[in-house]
């Protein structure tokens, strides 16, 4: 599938790094950087603008290593970019960490995933089907 995309940043535009890879990476398109102080959040520019098939989404995720080395995730993970969205792609990142985070031009601040969705069509009932799980959640099937 083919993608058109806008790249005002100097930075290549993602890709997958391996064969097997679902994400590509998203660099940050910055003038200055973005001291992210413990429990801040800010919005990083990608520079990246992009017109999605109707259909398909992208979805912005957390890089695991921003997540385990220094507490970065991505605040609404995942994100979503509909398919009519035209502006740049923005990472919401927040610093889930004790200690500050610089972020520099260019840094990978995130990981995208195209995805192909399907759009639900509502059909309102009195009652559902049983299940043995029934009404159980939030971890009503035990802690493992």
């Amino acid at each position: 599938m083919k993608i058109n995309i806008i790249n005002k940043s100097s930075h290549q535009l993602p890709h997958y790094e391996t064969l097997a890879s679902a994400g590509m990476d998203l660099r940050a398109h910055i003038e200055h950087d973005i001291i992210l102080n413990p429990m801040e959040r800010t919005i990083v520019p990608t520079g990246l603008f992009m017109e999605l098939p109707v259909g398909f989404e992208a979805q912005v995720r957390p890089r695991s290593g921003l997540a385990a080395k220094h507490g970065l995730t991505v605040l609404n993970s995942p994100g979503t970019i509909d398919a009519d969205y035209r502006g740049e792609i923005g990472v919401i990142l927040v610093n889930l960490s004790k200690e500050t985070f610089t972020i520099k031009n260019g840094e990978r601040v995130a990981q995208m995933v195209i995805a192909k969705h399907e759009r639900a069509k509502w059909n309102e009932v009195q009652t559902l089907s049983e299940t043995r799980r029934g009404e159980g959640g939030f971890g009503s099937t035990g802690r493992q």
